[in-house]
């Protein structure tokens, strides 16, 4: 039987095959999605800047599922919405990246199974006049995340074994 841990161990398994340093940190990543992307990018931060706690090229994968409290009318689903919450905590990174994704393909009400924010990702919204604090008041992070081509659009799985978030940096 799959499971997330099995998830969570082959990209780590796949990223050093491929010359990466990996690390897998959790398989029981819970909490307000939002919340769980600024900690993200927090390890993000710690991972560009100060090559901690593993070298770069790095990778920190986390799995489990993520929960998100509708406040306002939007459209997404918690993989997007965490990584709209990383967006600010990750502006001006060099070489850093974080995915997050259903393992199943499908991330809320919509066609995406997650989004991917980088260290340009709120200079690049900044140019089109989105800013990520409104569009997560109204729970639209899908509608962030479409006009910067940065949705996640595998299409069905058919294996659904929770979410996966990967932290990655290379050196700057």
């Amino acid at each position: 039987m799959a499971s997330n841990v099995h998830a969570a161990g082959a990209a780590v398994a796949a990223a050093r095959a491929r010359g990466w340093n990996a690390l897998l940190l959790t398989t029981y990543l819970e909490g307000e999605a939002r919340e769980v992307g600024r900690v993200a990018a927090g390890l993000a931060r710690e991972l560009a800047l100060r090559c901690a706690p593993i070298a770069h090229p790095a990778l920190l994968v986390l799995g489990g599922e993520t929960t998100v409290t509708i406040r306002g009318e939007g459209l997404g689903g918690r993989n997007q919405e965490l990584a709209l919450g990383a967006a600010e905590g990750l502006a001006g990174l060099p070489a850093t990246l974080l995915v997050a994704l259903a393992t199943d393909g499908g991330d809320g009400p919509t066609d995406a199974a997650g989004a991917v924010a980088s260290g340009e990702t709120l200079s690049r919204a900044q140019a089109l006049g989105l800013a990520p604090t409104e569009f997560l008041r109204r729970n639209d992070a899908y509608r962030f995340f479409e006009p910067l081509g940065d949705l996640l659009r595998p299409g069905p799985t058919q294996t659904n074994v929770n979410d996966l978030l990967f932290v990655a940096a290379l050196p700057g």
